[in-house]
């Protein structure tokens, strides 16, 4: 028997001699087999990185990475592995149950008794549930496994707390276009020849990557199927060639959320640039634009509120608008009430004037209101003095009498205090006209 076949057997692939003509896709190809070939996280692997002044000691503990898809999370745990001679064990939450969680630990018992430890990798780890993650909190602490965890969602808000305080948290950020550079230059080289792209085309491919390197290469492979003997492609033929890769955005998860964020803050920020290239990332995503119309609205009452008292109506005409025409066109209309919200004078004083309202509401209890400003429909409550001595205010000089509506058992209040600013500077100097005739005619 050949020594091949000793090993494992041969199968159809090596009895017909096909072994070395399976195809590998070139993400597999490119595969790193040292830490220094992985691009694009220095923050981790260069000379002060925080993966490498680990490996200095020779130890690892138990770490979460977070990042999105195509940063190198997988390829980097196995190589830890190798860099520290732990057994690398790699499992994903989305296909391993229970009963395969307590086969994983119990072998990795089995070698930690034979004297080797072992690195457990575990892909999409948000996605188990919080029991799942919970039963790796024994082996983690009693040195069983050293648990390496990737996820693409905010460890914060998707992993245990228990599971966080026992793992530190690694950050791999999307790969700039100077390291997709680096991985299409190493392709070139691998292949054994150039991209068939212009300058503007390979700058182009960088950006659809979108920072994910398997997406890059899977883009150049794209490209050296659909190019012909000597052809070349500018910018405008390698979109029809490779279709546009879309862009990385979850409308459930952190995409959504930090996108939506930085729009709100931009329009806050009175920038309208900023503003409307985020309500572009949003479109171009495919985010519904009848959300973003409300988020707009939204961004009228809590940030210009009455400093332009117009911008509440124009956001919800845009709304309007988008119901009525559709898209594309009615997006031109939330863009331009875009424009109007980052550029309106900003005001939060209505804002917060309702929540400290809310807050005393709460906080009083079931005030009754002072007895001059309620209702006396009855003689018995004319005899409680129900509605006794009440001005009414439009015959009063001024149409203002200056009484005091607040319970008596909280006393006079201050919530809305509008700011110099806009339309609220006349609402203010209404507010402190209004103040003045109060103290001159008694109130409180």
């Amino acid at each position: 028997m050949s020594p091949k076949a000793q090993r494992g057997g041969a199968n159809l692939f090596t009895a017909a001699g096909l072994e070395q003509g399976a195809p590998r896709p070139l993400a597999d190809k490119l595969r790193p087999q040292k830490l220094s070939e992985v691009v694009g996280q220095d923050q981790l692997l260069g000379a002060d990185g925080s993966l490498m002044r680990m490996l200095s000691t020779r130890s690892l503990g138990s770490m979460i990475f977070w990042g999105p898809p195509g940063t190198g999370k997988t390829t980097v745990a196995r190589l830890l592995a190798r860099e520290t001679d732990l057994h690398f064990e790699q499992i994903s939450a989305i296909f391993t149950g229970v009963a395969d969680l307590k086969k994983v630990f119990e072998q990795a018992r089995g070698r930690r008794e034979a004297g080797q430890g072992t690195l457990l990798f575990v892909d999409e780890v948000h996605r188990f549930n919080r029991a799942q993650q919970d039963s790796f909190l024994p082996v983690m602490e009693d040195g069983t496994i050293v648990l390496v965890g990737a996820t693409t969602e905010n460890p914060s808000f998707e992993l245990n707390a228990a599971l966080l305080s026992r793992a530190r948290v690694l950050v791999f950020r999307p790969l700039d276009a100077a390291a997709v550079e680096k991985l299409l230059a190493r392709a070139e080289e691998i292949e054994g020849r150039p991209l068939p792209l212009d300058e503007e085309a390979r700058a182009a491919l960088a950006r659809m990557a979108d920072g994910d390197g398997r997406a890059a290469l899977t883009l150049a492979e794209e490209v050296w199927r659909a190019a012909r003997a000597g052809e070349s492609f500018d910018a405008v033929a390698l979109q029809d060639v490779v279709q546009r890769r879309a862009p990385i955005y979850d409308k459930a998860q952190d995409g959504h959320y930090n996108l939506i964020s930085a729009l709100h803050k931009s329009v806050r920020g009175s920038d309208p640039d900023a503003a409307l290239y985020y309500l572009a990332r949003m479109l171009d995503a495919g985010e519904d634009p009848l959300y973003l119309a409300r988020r707009v609205v939204r961004m009228a009452v809590e940030d210009i509120g009455l400093a332009d008292p117009q911008a509440l109506v124009i956001c919800n005409a845009a709304k309007d608008a988008y119901d009525f025409l559709g898209s594309p066109e009615g997006e031109l209309a939330i863009a331009q009430a875009v424009i109007y919200v980052a550029t309106a004078p900003k005001s939060n004083a209505a804002y917060t004037a309702f929540g400290a309202a809310r807050r005393a509401a709460k906080e009083g209890g079931s005030l009754l209101p002072p007895k001059h400003i309620l209702n006396a429909p009855t003689r018995l409550m004319q005899s409680e003095g129900y509605g006794a001595h009440y001005e009414y205010d439009h015959d009063a000089p001024d149409a203002f009498s200056g009484q005091d509506y607040f319970p008596e058992a909280l006393g006079r209040q201050t919530f809305y205090n509008p700011p110099e600013r806009g339309f609220e500077r006349e609402i203010r100097k209404r507010l402190e006209y209004w103040a003045r005739l109060r103290r001159e005619r008694g109130g409180t």
